[in-house]
């Protein structure tokens, strides 16, 4: 569909149904909200049904996903890809819309996809705008309205389904559908504002944090090191639990370390200190090697370049400038020759190539976050449906709850899997 018919379509108010009261009201225009509303409409046909967006434009967060691309899904999803208050809620979840229907109802509406690293599934188009576009041409196909600029303030049950105050009109709705998103990437209209819907509605919260967030470091080792990639394995050690050990890639910025194994780890640093525990965080320089490992390969270095300076060995397993970096920090002489490196200098390089200390005093925060870690509690939730057991005729879905994803595409399955579920009830 061409952009200018997709404007047409996000920004025309379209009419709602002239029964007393709308069947279905979904708050939220993002990935999940969208997909409710379509599922529920291939559903029941004629089902009237409203998405709520408060942003002037719908969709701001698919199109910047995945570097402009958006990461639909992943080839390999399991309940072991998240992190929440209860497993098995969320296995019953994503168990609903298997990745191959996912990937079938994409098609379906002129999405075709294409598998990169790691499993990741994007657009043969590389444009994020794919995605939207074709989400919002199947809603208009069904007959859903959308409305932006609709800020929802008020949800309040009556005796046939719920008032709902909105930026500029009142609705009435049977059911409602809260599909608010979390408040990561608050330039994107996700401002936290279903939490508080949420809490009016009976529900409680797990507290929230930022997740899938770079993290800023103290001190200035980074800070020549910027740009510079590469894979390692990332310790997270909280008090009182368990070690949590992260592959992948790590990206030295000038405010500290970001890339995905930073990300996917960035959730145990915020949640250990929004609890109150000491955290320590490590990471591996030469990931799948312990420390006997690594000692025997500097032995074996040692062994092949007797006459070789460290300066000029250290780079064969490390980026240059980070061997560097580190052999300066830790006073290491570089012209040192490696048959004559002393056992303590290699046993301290040993150490630092095995676990090299993180110095985290924060992350970017909310405004860099892809996720929000946290949400209403899923033991408020019903896994069947997503119905609330707090109030009748109301459905949670998506990031509000609290379920977040590893990056990959997991997050928006989570979106996907969730709407599905609930439309199977939503229908009227």
């Amino acid at each position: 569909m061409p952009i200018v018919v997709v404007s047409s379509i996000i920004n025309n108010v379209l009419t709602v149904s002239q029964h007393p009261i709308i069947d279905v009201a979904i708050v939220g225009g993002g990935a999940a909200g969208l997909a409710s509303a379509i599922f529920t409409a291939r559903r029941a046909p004629q089902a009237s049904i409203v998405v709520l967006d408060g942003a002037k434009k719908i969709g701001a967060k698919i199109l910047i996903a995945g570097g402009g691309r958006c990461n639909v899904t992943n080839q390999q999803v399991g309940v072991s890809d998240y992190c929440g208050g209860n497993p098995s809620f969320i296995k019953r979840v994503i168990a609903k819309l298997s990745v191959e229907n996912t990937i079938s109802f994409f098609r379906e509406i002129g999405v075709e996809l294409k598998v990169e690293e790691h499993g990741k599934l994007f657009p043969t188009t590389n444009k994020a705008r794919t995605v939207l576009e074709a989400l919002l041409s199947e809603a208009n196909r069904c007959g859903v309205s959308i409305r932006c600029g609709q800020c929802v303030t008020s949800i309040q049950p009556v005796t046939d389904g719920f008032e709902i105050q909105s930026s500029d009109t009142t609705l009435h709705a049977r059911k409602v559908v809260l599909a608010a998103g979390g408040q990561a990437m608050p330039k994107t209209g996700s401002d936290g504002s279903g939490y508080e819907l949420a809490k009016r509605l009976g529900h409680s919260l797990v507290p929230m944090t930022p997740a899938l967030v770079p993290l800023c470091l103290s001190g200035d080792f980074h800070t020549p090191l910027s740009g510079i990639a590469h894979d390692v394995e990332m310790m997270v050690q909280a008090e009182g639990c368990k070690l949590v050990r992260v592959f992948g890639a790590l990206l030295w910025t000038h405010f500290g370390v970001s890339g995905p194994v930073v990300l996917d780890a960035s959730r145990y640093w915020h949640r250990a200190r929004h609890e109150g525990r000491g955290v320590n965080v490590t990471v591996s320089l030469l990931p799948g090697k312990d420390f006997a490992a690594i000692e025997r390969l500097l032995l074996d270095l040692a062994t092949q370049k007797p006459k070789s300076s460290l300066k000029n060995v250290l780079p064969r397993l490390l980026p240059a400038r980070l061997a560097e970096a580190m052999l300066q920090a830790l006073n290491i002489d570089g012209d040192t020759v490696m048959s004559h490196l002393p056992k303590d200098v290699r046993r301290q390089l040993v150490h630092a190539l095995s676990a090299w200390p993180l110095p985290i005093h924060d992350s970017r925060g909310y405004a860099y976050a892809e996720v929000t870690a946290g949400g209403v509690s899923l033991s408020e939730v019903q896994p069947k449906t997503m119905a609330s057991r707090k109030c009748p005729g109301l459905y949670l879905i998506g990031e509000i709850l609290d379920v977040d994803g590893r990056i990959g595409g997991y997050n928006f399955q989570w979106a996907w899997s969730s709407a599905y579920t609930a439309s199977a009830a939503l229908a009227p």
